[in-house]
């Protein structure tokens, strides 16, 4: 009965997603749903935390948002792209979520804190036995060079479920705005070097270029990474619903693997990242390695 509903939740997610630039309604969510209006309507608030129309509303700025701040779009374009009926009415419902007008952050466009729709998951068992065991983990060695890289600190977290607790989860949606990333955010276990005292192992972050002069949201901080070579592991593609079970696997084959067969050793000064999990491309994690000098 749980999964059901979850499940309702789920098609309800997909619907919005796949619909977000037509008009929806209640019936049409209650329709995927397979429930009645009040209760699909019950439902979605129960597991996402949000209403439908907040949570469509909150889509759709945080979409219309990365709009703006990517292209040259006019600003009528985007609100009537995203269904809103006038530049005054999509003006209002921006700077009410983002404290900031369209136009002006089109401008210059300032860390934000967009909306990131999670998905619901639900329980799925993986069958075969022992099918895991033949599941392939693709490893390649990559150049990063000196950059800087802003992070939200935790406390004491050690782990994404820990970190969640301590600061939130909205920390992710903040650092995708910033337009100057070097690529998405990313999940991050510092070395004790790169710690700061009363501060958390594990941080949330995103990489930008060393010359970056941006604005650092608040409750962040900007350090300095040097000139590395990251070793990245990526799995398989998975079914999402499997998540727990995939990611958890190649985590575990990842603290088995040697990278001395690559000529490299872990660096202790360094960290370990993960990228969100993400079903269509697989678990993606990495770590700072030194090359071993013969």
């Amino acid at each position: 009965m749980t999964d059901e509903r979850a499940q309702a939740v789920k098609r309800m997610q997909i619907y919005i997603r796949e619909h977000i630039h037509q008009p929806m309604s209640i019936s049409d969510l209650a329709h995927v749903a397979h429930y009645s209006p009040w209760y699909s309507m019950r439902l979605f608030k129960e597991y996402t935390g949000k209403t439908a129309y907040e949570y469509i509303r909150l889509f759709r700025l945080t979409l219309a948002a990365k709009r703006l701040r990517d292209s040259g779009d006019k600003v009528i374009d985007v609100a009537l792209d995203f269904v809103f009926d006038s530049h005054e009415g999509f003006t209002r419902a921006f700077s009410s979520v983002f404290n900031i007008t369209p136009k002006a952050y089109q401008i210059a466009p300032i860390p934000l804190s967009y909306f990131k729709p999670y998905e619901i998951l639900t329980q799925n068992k993986i069958s075969g036995g022992n099918t895991m065991e033949t599941k392939a983990i693709f490893v390649q060695i990559m150049e990063r060079p000196k950059r800087k890289v802003i992070i939200r600190r935790a406390m004491e977290a050690t782990e994404y479920f820990k970190y969640c607790e301590e600061v939130g989860c909205d920390v992710w949606g903040l650092l995708s705005s910033v337009k100057e990333a070097l690529h998405e955010p990313m999940g991050m276990w510092l070395s004790p070097i790169l710690q700061k005292a009363g501060t958390s192992m594990y941080v949330q972050g995103v990489e930008v270029p060393i010359d970056y002069q941006g604005v650092v949201p608040d409750g962040c901080d900007m350090i300095e990474l040097p000139e590395t070579h990251v070793m990245i592991f990526q799995g398989e593609p998975y079914d999402d619903e499997n998540f727990r079970e995939e990611v958890g696997f190649v985590m575990e084959r990842i603290t088995q693997f040697n990278p001395t067969v690559y000529g490299y050793q872990y660096d202790t000064n360094g960290y370990r990242f993960q990228f969100a999990p993400e079903g269509y491309r697989g678990y993606i994690e990495g770590r700072t390695v030194i090359k071993i000098k013969k």
